[in-house]
């Protein structure tokens, strides 16, 4: 809802490109520097009470956002809201993954769950468009509604199941704040990147790096570490969270050029932009449908790189952009955008949660969002970055050269991205631990435990 309402939030609040990337980045901040900490507490501590007790703060402070007066405020309010959801988004995908047997139904249950989040972009652009056409505030007091809806039906249906053993150890204290400081760090020193100090940027880099080596010497020790490292030697695991950092660095960095293009340059409405980027929603029906079908016949990892290269194809086809593009020759653009995320999307969540144990699936819910996001804020980053560098003035010309040079941001990343995927195909091919051979059809999406455990390994 907040992408399109971006140039009446600058126009109302007298924001620059980089106050305006913060607006977003700052929710990026908050979700990706605390996704591992709210994964691991969902474990530990309940992942119904986790979704619900940061429903309610998400709730607050998405209403104190439409409140603001100042920038400052709505950059406070949209952290805020960001750390709430690190903390309930993987809460909400380990009550899936827990709830469902792996396999067939979890897979199901997962692509589901993909296309209800690609019907949520597809509704959030609509109505983003049509509140910010009345007045932007109202693109956080609308979350509000919505998320009470959402809070009281959780009440009443989410499950309650055991209480998670606690730990005599309790929670990992000392890694969580190594970890989450070295993420913040990390993040801020890349959105900072774009619009601040090349000093301030190094000391950033450098106090998270020192983070990092002190969360790894804690995580040794610890009796009871927030995150077992030895999660991390799988390689298709980290292949698949190198793939989800990639594919978001291009998703989000290419939207935000996108809004830009197409309100400041073409000076089209909200409703109008919301209404060209409608058909990305596409995903929303091709999750749950095509999706599970290709996975079927040709495993995830190839969905994956199909998706991958849909990707790169679409960013691609956007780089003619001029003063006078008809939306006939974007379309292709986003209609691609839109197939790219339902068979990448979905695919790369079942694989990066299968094989995972129980105990440990908000720990891997909570490795692929903080990738999702740290990607986000760097692909938000890095186009602002060479937007600003290869825009001279105002003039339509200078505008659309760095438009047309920050595209090549997405494009790389895309391209990047399927290069990772094609690694572990060629790997597989060449008989590492290789890729499942295609199932047939009439098989379902979740193949036998030796097949699948086979799948797992190389389909990430």
């Amino acid at each position: 809802m907040l992408n399109v309402a971006l140039p009446a939030i600058r126009a109302d609040m007298g924001l620059d490109t980089g106050q305006l990337q913060s607006v977003m980045s700052a929710y990026v901040l908050g979700y990706g520097g605390f996704m591992l900490l709210g994964g691991r507490a969902a474990d530990l501590f309940g992942r119904r009470r986790m979704f619900v007790l940061w429903l309610t703060v998400f709730l607050l402070f998405s209403g104190l956002g439409g409140l603001a007066t100042e920038g400052w405020m709505l950059v406070t309010a949209r952290f805020v809201t960001g750390v709430a959801a690190a903390f309930m988004t993987p809460a909400g995908l380990s009550v899936i993954t827990t709830g469902f047997a792996e396999g067939e139904q979890r897979n199901k249950a997962l692509l589901v769950y993909s296309g209800t989040a690609a019907g949520g972009f597809s509704v959030g652009l609509v109505v983003g468009g049509l509140l910010a056409a009345v007045d932007w505030r109202w693109v956080f007091f609308a979350p509000v509604i919505m998320s009470l809806v959402i809070l009281v039906a959780a009440l009443v249906l989410l499950p309650r199941g055991e209480r998670p053993e606690r730990s005599p150890h309790g929670l990992d204290f000392g890694g969580a704040v190594a970890v989450t400081g070295g993420i913040v760090l990390l993040v801020l020193a890349v959105e900072r990147a774009a619009h601040g100090g090349l000093g301030w940027t190094a000391a950033a880099f450098a106090a998270s790096l020192a983070l990092f080596a002190a969360f790894t010497a804690i995580e040794r020790r610890a009796a009871a570490p927030l995150v077992r490292l030895g999660i991390l030697r799988d390689p298709g695991l980290v292949r698949a969270n190198v793939i989800g950092l990639l594919f978001a660095a291009g998703f989000f960095g290419f939207q935000f050029v996108a809004v830009l293009y197409l309100q400041e340059l073409r000076g089209w409405s909200t409703i109008e932009t919301s209404l060209a980027l409608l058909v990305a929603g596409v995903d929303a029906v091709l999750s749950p449908t095509l999706t599970p079908r290709l996975v079927r016949r040709y495993g995830n990892a190839k969905v994956v790189l199909g998706g991958l290269v849909a990707a790169a194809l679409s960013y691609a086809l956007f780089l003619p952009l001029g003063t006078d593009l008809p939306y006939a020759l974007m379309f292709p653009t986003m209609l691609l955008l839109g197939i790219a995320f339902a068979l990448a999307y979905g695919p790369l969540t079942i694989t990066a949660t299968d094989g995972v144990a129980e105990a440990e699936q908000g720990l891997a819910g909570g490795l692929l969002y903080t990738s999702f996001q740290f990607g986000a804020a760097l692909g938000l980053s890095a186009v602002t970055a060479v937007n600003t560098a290869f825009t001279s003035g105002g003039s339509p010309q200078e505008m659309i050269d760095g438009y047309r040079a920050a595209l090549l941001v997405p494009l790389g990343a895309a391209l990047v991205a399927a290069a990772v995927a094609g690694v572990g195909l060629r790997r597989g091919a060449t008989g590492g631990k290789g890729e499942a051979t295609p199932v047939p059809a009439t098989t379902p999406v979740g193949p036998p435990a030796p097949q699948r455990d086979h799948l797992h390994e190389v389909s990430r």
